[in-house]
């Protein structure tokens, strides 16, 4: 069982745990701001460090990259420290890199610079997530940790416009602000958040959920999903073309919001379903939704009205199996619970890149408002994978029978 200062979680009441939580989803908000905002501002980048825009691009492929494959070796390496000095550290790490990269005055400044800050961003999310369920009681992890991703979530609803206008004026404000999103986030760490200490484990044991198919199924179905949802969405603005061109300027923004708004509802929604309903019947649920609304989607993307309306029931699809798949690494193993959330937020953002490459190849061969159809396939694997390893465990009844690992 994890340990923290501040006693046993039970005995606080909900606003009490609202206190540290909060920090934490402003961190994961700073996170996800960084890490999409950089899109919109890629010709102000290009234009000032007198590069190609498909260069200046590389700058937010080195960041996913450089996330996806650090966040669990930064997860595993900060895992002896207590929380509260791991997320300290790589907030700093993170605020430094926002910095340098707002001061660069060229380009192979600015890649090494957003390398820098995705080291720092690797682990804030797991890290985030495993102190929510260590502080939390274990009737109330699931809506802990949809409050603590909901910041990440919230990136997408307002972080990525709000840091798109600031960037209207200069784009190096953009950085500025998320660093300083990136301070206050730690100074509300130090001040709410208890310290949390994870039970003392050897490498093997940490690493020993990754020999159970459940974790290995759960890894590989929100890479599926993740991919079938952002092959639609990194391209949603040309697939609602036909939607918004002729409407009003802010149609596509409309559309956008609705989505991040439905992502919000979800995120919460799920986080309050996973501590009333078995983990699984919600991860399938969302997977199922998530393939049929990508399905359909080249019935709704001609009409606004109806485009909004599809964007935010998407979205509530997406944004519940963040959370419920999340939940059921940390009901597998809880005190392997940072190295997993690592390991998940590797399998979100490859998930991402391979969407959007995927979205970008199938305009070769369909129109871009089929797009829905390769995507819903994905989201369908994903779905049919969650369902034959719980077909599978169920018949070898072997739940039971598995070892506690937060022992």
């Amino acid at each position: 069982m994890n340990r923290t200062d501040a006693g046993r979680p039970e005995a606080a009441g909900s606003r009490h745990l609202v206190r540290p939580l909060l920090p934490l989803a402003l961190a994961t908000f700073a996170v996800g701001t960084d890490a999409f905002v950089m899109a919109g501002l890629l010709p102000a980048i290009a234009a000032d460090l007198e590069v190609g825009i498909p260069a200046a691009g590389q700058l937010v492929t080195v960041f996913a990259l450089t996330l996806a494959v650090a966040a669990p070796v930064s997860s595993w390496l900060l895992s002896p420290l207590d929380r509260r000095t791991a997320l300290q550290l790589a907030l700093i790490v993170f605020v430094l890199g926002n910095l340098a990269t707002a001061l660069s005055p060229n380009y192979p400044i600015a890649l090494a610079a957003r390398i820098l800050t995705a080291l720092g961003a690797a682990s804030i999310t797991a890290s985030a997530s495993s102190a929510a369920v260590a502080i939390t009681p274990e009737e109330r992890r699931g809506r802990a940790m949809a409050l603590v991703i909901g910041g990440l979530t919230l990136s997408t609803a307002l972080g990525m416009p709000l840091g798109n206008l600031i960037g209207s004026v200069d784009w190096r404000l953009t950085l500025w602000t998320v660093a300083a999103l990136g301070v206050v986030a730690a100074i509300g760490i130090s001040v709410s958040l208890p310290k949390v200490t994870l039970p003392a484990m050897s490498l093997t044991a940490r690493l020993a959920p990754l020999r159970q198919t459940k974790v290995l199924t759960i890894l590989m179905a929100t890479l599926l999903v993740m991919a079938g949802h952002y092959a639609v969405y990194t391209y949603i603005g040309a697939m609602t073309a036909e939607a918004t061109t002729g409407s009003f300027p802010q149609a596509l923004t409309m559309i956008l919001f609705a989505w991040g708004v439905g992502v919000l509802a979800g995120n919460f929604l799920a986080g309050y379903l996973a501590d009333k309903l078995p983990a699984l019947g919600g991860s399938l649920a969302a997977l199922a939704g998530g393939t049929v609304l990508l399905a359909i989607s080249p019935l709704t993307v001609g009409h606004l009205i109806i485009a909004t309306v599809w964007a935010a029931i998407w979205g509530a699809t997406d944004g519940m199996a963040s959370v419920v798949q999340q939940h059921r690494l940390v009901t597998i193993a809880p005190a392997s619970a940072p190295l997993l959330f690592g390991l998940n937020s590797s399998a979100i953002y490859v998930g991402v890149a391979i969407g959007g490459a995927l979205g970008g190849l199938s305009q070769d061969r369909l129109s871009i408002t089929l797009l829905g159809v390769p995507a819903a396939v994905l989201a369908l694997l994903a779905t049919a994978v969650t369902f034959a390893e719980a077909r599978v465990g169920k018949q070898a009844k072997i739940s039971a029978a598995e070892p506690e690992y937060s022992r």
